[in-house]
């Protein structure tokens, strides 16, 4: 016994003779989520923008219930004034050596906050997820909005 796609793209179960199966399981429906999140690192050291990176990224993961094997791709900026270390690197530390990353520089807005880590991440989950944004430390200010900003 097998699966095969139906019609609506759910998984069904396929007999030895190639019959359908009905009933037999059906994959929960996915789709594609992106959240978003920022920290601010304490200053322009490669440790420093790892660490507050790590922080980041493990507050996103822990708190969606990630796994690497459901990230599509993930986007970083950093304000202009971080530039000792990629954000990418403390990703690729733990362990999302299969996910897509790319570092960008963040427009300069004059007054913006400084030593700024943005991170967007795309992956998939169940149609229910509720995502979750995560804004650390003084960041949360950046998206007072959000609750999840916490």
């Amino acid at each position: 016994m097998g699966f095969a796609p139906s019609a609506s793209g759910k998984m069904r179960s396929v007999g030895q003779n190639g019959d359908m199966q009905r009933g037999r399981y059906e994959a929960p429906a996915q789709r594609l989520f992106a959240v978003r999140g920022a920290v601010q690192a304490e200053a322009n050291e490669g440790e420093a923008i790892l660490a507050a990176t790590e922080e980041l990224m493990r507050g996103l993961i822990e708190r969606n219930g990630m796994e690497p094997e459901a990230m599509v791709s993930c986007l970083f900026t950093t304000t202009d004034d971080l530039d000792a270390e990629f954000p990418a690197v403390a990703a690729r530390d733990l362990g999302l050596t299969m996910v897509p990353l790319m570092c960008c520089r963040e427009i300069p807005v004059p007054g913006s906050m400084p030593r700024v880590i943005r991170v967007m991440l795309h992956f998939y989950a169940p149609e229910g997820h509720q995502p979750v944004h995560v804004y650390v430390g003084e960041a949360q200010k950046l998206r007072a909005d959000l609750e999840a900003a916490q």
